[in-house]
């Protein structure tokens, strides 16, 4: 077995349905008192729902979160948790939101609190993103770990049918690409397996019942597994391009996951064959990156670039952006072969297994 090192977690956090209702004790537990909720605009509602279990320890809402986190918005987001003299920031929704409580967090050092409500994961993790000037830049830092985490399954029964199998692949890939991290280990590798097990075995049910309370619950399980996964070991080729393209040209996040994965992982097989071993396990088919295509097929997940607003004329630019900055991954970073690959990603073709 190859030497390797493991760090748990800070985060605690709180799992089930109805956990919501312990909100107000875990403030209590943190010692804050004035919270700044929020969300992004189309979740007004629900997070104000949230806001009305706190009477009197509310200072404000912030409803501006967006995607990919831009500087803008997370300019006007620290300003106001200024002016409000907010002491924690409390984020209800999914990836832009707790985005934006890290960019808070990152330079006022205010604890966040998170309230999931889709399987993004980035709630578990110490990674942030910042989108300027359109290029995204992520990187860690413990001081955006958000210091619990409120998973309440009841809370996600309103999250769409469509954003419901996109997110959950958004968090499968998190899982698969820890598979194969250079710095990955026993541990994770088990989280990762059974991440990736909860997500996939979730989705059946819930297309044919949304409202399926368990099938929720195991999806929320999964997100946990595949986000703390995220944050424990480095990612490679299929996080870097979802970032660039979603930061580069505007597409939308758990879209781009979607249909990316089954690409990056056949980039990759030849030089991770235990890992795509593990991931096809978990998923139930015989091959990884084949696996993924069909689950999203099957539950109606977009599955080309195309189809989700990305322009042909981008594609140079992207493999151009892909491989500018070295980062580990299982197999050589080479631009010609990352262009072949986001033309196939671009018209949604089939990964042929080898």
């Amino acid at each position: 077995m190859q030497p390797f090192a493991y760090s748990a977690s800070a985060a605690r956090i709180v799992f089930g349905a109805g956990s919501i209702d312990r909100l107000p004790a875990e403030l209590d537990r943190l010692g804050v008192r004035r919270a700044l909720v929020m969300c992004t605009p189309n979740q007004q509602e629900q997070a104000q729902a949230v806001a009305d279990r706190l009477p009197g320890r509310v200072a404000g809402t912030f409803a501006e979160a967006a995607m990919h986190v831009p500087i803008e918005v997370a300019r006007k987001a620290r300003e106001a948790a200024l002016a409000l003299d907010a002491d924690c920031a409390l984020a209800v929704g999914g990836g832009s939101t707790v985005g934006l409580g890290k960019a808070i967090a990152l330079e006022s050092g205010l604890p966040i609190i998170a309230v999931p409500t889709t399987y993004a994961g980035s709630e578990a993790t110490p990674i942030y993103g910042i989108t300027e000037a359109g290029l995204k830049k992520t990187g860690r830092d413990p001081r955006v770990l958000p210091r619990v985490v409120i998973y309440d399954p009841e809370l996600t029964l309103s999250l769409p049918l469509g954003l419901t199998v996109t997110s959950a692949i958004n968090a499968i890939a998190h899982a698969a690409e820890g598979l194969y991290a250079h710095d990955g280990n026993p541990v994770i590798a088990l989280m990762a397996e059974e991440g990736i097990r909860a997500c996939a075995a979730a989705l059946p049910p819930l297309h044919d019942d949304p409202c399926d309370l368990e099938a929720r619950s195991r999806a929320l399980y999964g997100a946990w597994l595949c986000g703390t996964v995220l944050g424990a070991v480095s990612m490679g080729l299929h996080h870097k391009l979802c970032h660039t393209l979603g930061g580069s040209f505007d597409l939308p996040h758990a879209e781009v996951h979607s249909v990316m994965l089954a690409h990056a992982l056949h980039y990759n097989a030849s030089a991770a064959p235990q890992a795509m071993a593990r991931i096809a396990a978990a998923l139930g088919a015989t091959d990884a990156a084949l696996g993924v295509y069909r689950l999203a097929q099957a539950h109606g997940a977009p599955l080309s670039l195309k189809a989700i607003g990305m322009p042909e004329t981008g594609l140079d630019r992207a493999a151009d952006l892909a491989v500018s900055t070295p980062y580990p991954n299982p197999r050589p970073l080479l631009r010609r072969a990352l262009r072949d690959l986001l033309q196939r990603a671009y018209h949604g073709e089939a990964p042929t297994p080898d």
